[in-house]
């Protein structure tokens, strides 16, 4: 007796992953836009921006160049704190750009005075509620301190957008700094903390987490069905 033939259920390929090369080679071909002081002074464009985010000295501008393998593409300033301005830069293969990152300044560093804090909390507020284009947020913390008092703020500030669909991924940066225990208790904490959100481990020393990230900002500039823009040749 004869099997009966699988079904069209069981017979249909399950879907992979792109290969983790892809998504690392499209971060390589970062390159800086424009920095803007205030909103008013970002290009409007019409590709998904995914924006970084978090406090001073949480290893956001050593991630930024981890991922997009580049020395000095996010700079670092010697004064934490002090750099006020949304720095963007764009992405795409073959000269044309399918998404942008927004690298946001650090906040909570405590040298700086008190009216450019305020400044930049309404700059800021204002770009993750209103930024028409921003397609998810990735918020860095250090987990030796878990997500502090402002941190759960920004939360609260993108939580209306985050349940209309934006993505949001708490990274932990510098897990090379904790033992298994300690990253598990971490993780564990933070995942109740950011109530919904994704949280990984991450460290640019060991490489901990940049294929998988690099893999979740892919996805997220290219969403299922929406195949990046390529350059085309000039009709004759």
């Amino acid at each position: 007796m004869t099997s009966a033939p699988p079904s069209k259920a069981s017979a249909a390929p399950t879907a992979q992953r792109p290969d983790p090369k892809i998504a690392m080679g499209w971060l390589h071909t970062a390159k800086f836009l424009t920095t803007a002081p205030e909103l008013k002074h970002l290009p409007r464009v019409d590709v998904p921006e995914i924006a970084f985010v978090g406090r001073s000295n949480a290893g956001k501008s050593t991630c930024i160049n981890t991922l997009t393998q580049q020395h000095r593409l996010a700079f670092a300033s010697k004064t934490p704190g002090r750099t006020q301005s949304i720095n963007l830069f764009s992405l795409g293969k073959q000269g044309v750009t399918d998404a942008v990152l927004a690298d946001l300044p650090g906040y909570g560093y405590a040298a700086v005075p008190k009216e450019a804090k305020y400044r930049w909390q309404q700059v800021m507020g204002n770009y993750l509620q209103t930024r028409d284009n921003l397609q998810a947020v990735v918020l860095l913390c250090d987990p030796r301190l878990g997500l502090t008092e402002l941190d759960e703020i920004l939360l609260d500030v993108i939580r209306p957008r985050v349940e209309e669909g934006l993505k949001f991924l708490v990274l932990l940066t510098k897990s090379d700094k904790l033992n298994k225990t300690e990253a598990a208790k971490a993780l564990s904490i933070v995942r109740l903390q950011a109530g919904g959100g994704d949280v990984k481990l991450f460290s640019s020393l060991k490489r901990q987490g940049v294929e998988e990230v690099a893999q979740h900002l892919w996805d997220w500039a290219h969403p299922a069905g929406n195949a990046p823009k390529v350059a085309t040749e000039p009709s004759a």
